[in-house]
């Protein structure tokens, strides 16, 4: 099976946010609602100039939704690039099945469409550095997300086979990649991650970093994770090599992030191919330039 762009499971607009904004919150209510995107989970909206709303499109998305709100406003103090820490909830009502957000809205461009400044590295790390810290016990799991990638090995390998075949970009450096990732012992800490840091969540304003938003995939886990982003964000190897210099993984930690990048990038470009172009160009630029890397 190929998997593009999940269906909605309920009607989002801006009509329906309008109400439950009415019934909710109504000093907020006669702020202008423009939708802005819809992902494989969440439909966002700006409110106004300085607020942004969350509403999960399908079921899956509910129990991530309910994490973010949980965890990122005690997290948010701590990080040194602005997060959208949940500012009030929101209930169901009119026909909306599930709790949603209101959130700051954060300024700014996805990274995938304006990249950021190599000069940027350095703070890439100081930021995954100040996030990865040790997580409670009571930290949300994630079963695709921070695990050891011997668990991701079949679902990814499919995905690698497929693109294989249809790409020229599944060559020998990321299959060795992969192979030596998977060999990587594990991670012996469980570090807050945010889980999802494809360059879509990360925003760049005048080439500098200005935000990193949905966190619906926060969990505890291996930082490897998190790290692939080197390869997803920087077009310049020197830029990558300042990032991981300045973070300081291990042998271990490293062949595990390289195999992160492998698994995201074979996700963004098997599913993109399929209905996205935009994410098939980020898998397709994060595959090459950690095969550049070696």
């Amino acid at each position: 099976m190929v998997w593009g762009t999940p269906d909605a499971e309920v009607h989002i607009d801006e009509a329906l946010l309008t109400g439950l904004l009415a019934d909710q919150h109504p000093d907020l209510a006669r702020l202008p609602v423009r939708l802005i995107d819809a992902g494989w989970d969440n439909s966002m909206f700006r409110l106004g100039n300085e607020l942004s709303v969350r509403m999960p499109r399908r079921q899956i998305a509910v129990r991530l939704l309910a994490n973010e709100q949980r965890w990122l406003p005690h997290m948010a103090h701590a990080l040194p690039l602005p997060v959208p820490a949940l500012v009030r909830p929101g209930a169901p009502g009119r026909g909306y099945p599930w709790a949603w957000s209101i959130l700051p809205w954060l300024d700014g461009v996805a990274a995938d469409q304006e990249p950021p400044l190599p000069a940027e590295a350095p703070r890439l790390a100081a930021f995954l550095k100040a996030l990865h810290q040790p997580a409670p016990t009571q930290a949300p799991a994630n079963a695709v997300r921070g695990v050891p990638l011997i668990q991701r090995q079949e679902v990814i390998e499919v995905r690698l086979d497929r693109l294989r075949a249809r790409t020229s970009l599944i060559g020998g450096e990321i299959d060795s990649l992969w192979r030596r990732a998977l060999a990587a012992p594990h991670a012996t800490e469980r570090l807050w991650l945010h889980g999802d840091l494809h360059a879509r969540n990360i925003l760049v304003k005048d080439g500098a970093f200005s935000g990193v938003i949905d966190w619906g995939d926060i969990t505890a886990g291996d930082p490897a994770t998190d790290l692939a982003a080197v390869w997803g964000l920087f077009e310049e190897a020197g830029a990558r090599d300042k990032a991981l210099a300045a973070y300081g993984p291990d042998e271990a930690l490293l062949a595990r992030a390289k195999g992160w990048a492998v698994q995201f990038g074979a996700m963004l470009l098997d599913s993109g191919l399929v209905d996205n172009p935009r994410h098939a160009a980020m898998g397709a630029a994060t595959l090459r330039r950690v095969a550049a890397d070696g």
